[in-house]
């Protein structure tokens, strides 16, 4: 079953927003697995690629990393 297109956006803009989040933080994939963890999931370096390659993950993993990489807030003009 095929992504519908406006889908599939959000989860690219989810992802990169996390990635460069990632980078100012400078929080490696390995860092942000530890992390999450802490906060209850049991996530890879290598899962964590993954979903951030493909694109599509789940709210409670987005709001998670968020957590765990301890951002105060979201703004959706940044995604």
């Amino acid at each position: 079953m095929a992504i519908p297109k406006a889908e599939k956006e959000w989860g690219e803009r989810a992802s990169a927003f996390l990635k460069a989040e990632m980078k100012k933080a400078d929080v490696t994939y390995a860092e942000l697995a530890k992390r999450l963890k802490k906060h209850g999931l049991k996530e890879t370096e290598a899962g964590i690629t993954m979903k951030l390659k493909r694109g599509t993950f789940a709210a409670t993993f987005f709001l998670a990393c968020i957590a765990a990489m301890e951002l105060e807030g979201v703004l959706l003009d940044d995604i």
